[in-house]
């Protein structure tokens, strides 16, 4: 069976933000089930978000268990090869990054599906790839990275924006997917260490 380029997407942020969740848990020494639980919260929870806005129910990960089955195996993998991983940080700092711009895509893509306009698809794209981590960061009892002053949701918008500046100019579909996809990713790689941050507002 062949696979679209929004499935591919899916499936790759889906191993993204399940390693990502894996490793943010295992920072905080939870246990196997524990670890499970934040991999899967991080992979289907800004998707969770989006398709309740957008009356898509059930939400996909309902819709095709294979989903879960491959959260379940990377969490797994991600486990087993713990050890041989020494820098925690960095990994799930990479794997976060890469979760954000699968993720913002396949969120923009949906939004476009339903015959949203621009800003709401961006918007979608933002919730989609957001999401999970905030999920995953209020359950471990941490200040999301959204709330903080590192760029994290501004990487989605702007990249939701070079998305359809590449389309206005006609590029090709899948070619703006991918290069809207690694902006985003070394977009966040760039600004964290540049330290580059928003202003910060309160007392």
């Amino acid at each position: 069976m062949e696979i679209s380029t929004s499935q591919t997407i899916e499936i790759l942020g889906t191993i993204a933000f399940a390693i990502s969740g894996s490793f943010a848990a295992m920072q905080r020494r939870l246990d196997p089930f524990g670890v499970l639980i934040i991999a899967f919260v991080t992979s289907i929870g800004g998707g969770t978000v989006r398709d309740l806005l957008l009356g898509d129910t059930p939400v996909a990960w309902m819709r095709d268990v294979n989903y879960c089955l491959l959260i379940l195996v990377t969490c797994l993998a991600t486990i087993f090869f713990k050890t041989h991983i020494k820098k925690f940080k960095v990994t799930l700092f990479l794997f976060d990054s890469l979760g954000l711009g699968l993720f913002t895509m396949l969120g923009i893509q949906k939004g476009i599906i339903f015959g949203l306009n621009p800003g709401i698809c961006i918007a979608l794209g933002t919730i989609t790839g957001c999401f999970g981590g905030v999920i995953r960061d209020t359950l471990l009892n941490t200040i999301p990275l959204i709330f903080k002053r590192e760029i994290y949701a501004t990487a989605c918008i702007l990249g939701g924006v070079l998305y359809y500046a590449l389309v206005y100019f006609n590029l090709k579909t899948d070619v703006a997917r991918l290069l809207v996809i690694a902006f985003i990713f070394v977009f966040r790689i760039i600004v964290v260490k540049y330290k580059l941050t928003l202003p910060k507002f309160g007392y």
